[in-house]
């Protein structure tokens, strides 16, 4: 009875102000929930996630992704795994999973394993290569090129060139089998020298990682490095952003930028492992033990000589390329442009080049600034008729017209001796 009486309204009580307490509940369930949907971390595409394995079957391996949910590694995806690896697995294990679908036909989380694994594995050796670590590894194998070593899980390749001078004297044999097959399974020192991930591509140095003493080499050579000095060094590594250069027994980094004064997009289009080159030292970073080379310092800039042709109020003729909020790019000969500045197009007040210019239209334009080190040509398109530079266009147009009378002028015939002259008709 008395749970009974507990359950009822007490007397008196208004079932309208009940019916509000009602509504409010519901609009406190219906805005907590909408909170909590809100701080869900739904899984994405492509992404690396932490979890830990909820259960495995023969058929498939559950994980715990968080954001209440759970992920499937099933199909193909377990196909992928070694026996060796699927053994390994056991329930409750923090595991790493690439997200492939955060939700296939059946609404369930796809995830992979292995490609997490070799993600990381790569993301790794990046690291490696980036800070020229060098790394503990065991030889698993050997071609006709060389040694095959075991970094972060992924099959790195050592050429013959790159095994260290020791371990190819111990190497005797005509064939590859007998040069290298009774090193399986030896340990091995070696440097990251090459990285590319798109072909899989993994190249490692003994060579570059055997060193009596390498840091007392590397401080001995930084003593003896003088900012601006010039030598001879050997590409020992690249990579997107640059080559790692060998000078007198350290390396020193030349980035893509002091390669070249082309253009270019990786360092593999101008060096290779192995070359020679001239480089010049632009820094030296003592404390952090950082050399800073430029191979480009050597070289003459193309620029430069190209700018001697033009001087400031010189008339030029060039080529739309380009329109800019800012502006309009005209080239004037092969990759040279310059810029006409929004200010510089015309008289009247425009609120964009397109206003007066279009790309492909052919300009008569006055060269009004030169910046040789920024590499840059100021034109306009207004001054070409200012009287500012009327007395210059005068004086080249003048040098012009005489130079040209000069070239058409006939030789000069030697003058008529008196005995030269005919006589009159009598």
């Amino acid at each position: 009875m008395t749970d009974q009486n507990h359950a009822l309204p007490a007397q008196g009580s208004d079932p309208k102000l009940q019916g509000e307490q009602s509504n409010n509940n519901n609009q406190t369930m219906e805005s907590l929930l909408k909170e909590q949907e809100l701080s869900i971390d739904f899984p994405q595409a492509g992404e690396i996630r932490k979890g830990h394995i909820a259960s495995i079957s023969p058929s498939q391996i559950l994980v715990s992704i968080g954001a209440k949910s759970e992920g499937l590694v099933s199909g193909k995806e377990l196909e992928q795994l070694s026996a060796k690896e699927r053994e390994a697995l056991e329930v409750g294990q923090e595991v790493y999973v690439y997200v492939i679908s955060p939700e296939d036909s059946n609404g369930n989380v796809v995830l992979s394993l292995k490609r997490a694994q070799e993600q990381i594995s790569w993301d790794n050796v990046d690291r490696h290569l980036e800070e020229n670590n060098v790394i503990e590894s065991k030889i698993i194998g050997f071609n006709k090129g060389g040694l095959i070593a075991l970094v972060e899980g992924l099959r790195g390749f050592i050429p013959s060139s790159q095994v260290s001078a020791l371990r190819r004297m111990q190497s005797t044999g005509d064939t590859p089998e007998q040069r290298w097959q009774k090193m399986i399974g030896e340990p091995i020192s070696v440097r990251v020298i090459e990285v590319d991930r798109e072909r899989r591509r993994l190249i490692l140095s003994e060579k570059a990682a055997s060193t009596e003493s390498r840091q007392s080499i590397k401080e001995r050579v930084l003593e003896e490095l003088q900012v601006g000095g010039v030598y001879t060094g050997r590409v020992t590594s690249v990579a997107n952003f640059g080559a790692f250069i060998n000078v007198n027994g350290a390396d020193g980094l030349v980035h893509l930028s002091e390669i070249s004064w082309d253009h270019i997009e990786h360092p593999r289009e101008a060096l290779e492992v192995g070359q020679e080159v001239k480089v010049k030292v632009i820094n030296i970073d003592r404390e952090k033990k950082r050399i800073g080379l430029s191979i480009r310092a050597l070289l003459e800039d193309p620029w430069k000589a190209r700018l001697e042709r033009y001087s400031v109020g010189q008339l030029v003729e060039g080529v739309i390329t380009r329109l800019t909020k800012f502006g309009a790019f005209a080239r004037l000969e092969g990759d040279i442009e310059g810029l006409i500045h929004i200010s510089e197009i015309s008289e009247n007040r425009i609120e964009h080049p397109k206003e007066v210019l279009k790309e492909g239209d052919v300009k008569t334009l006055r060269v009004i600034r030169i910046d040789p080190e920024q590499r840059r040509i100021g034109l306009s398109l207004r001054k070409v008729d200012s009287a500012a530079f009327a007395d210059k266009d005068f004086k080249l147009m003048t040098a012009e017209f005489g130079a040209l009378e000069h070239d058409e002028a006939p030789e000069d015939k030697p003058a008529s001796s008196a005995g030269d002259v005919p006589e009159p008709d009598a």
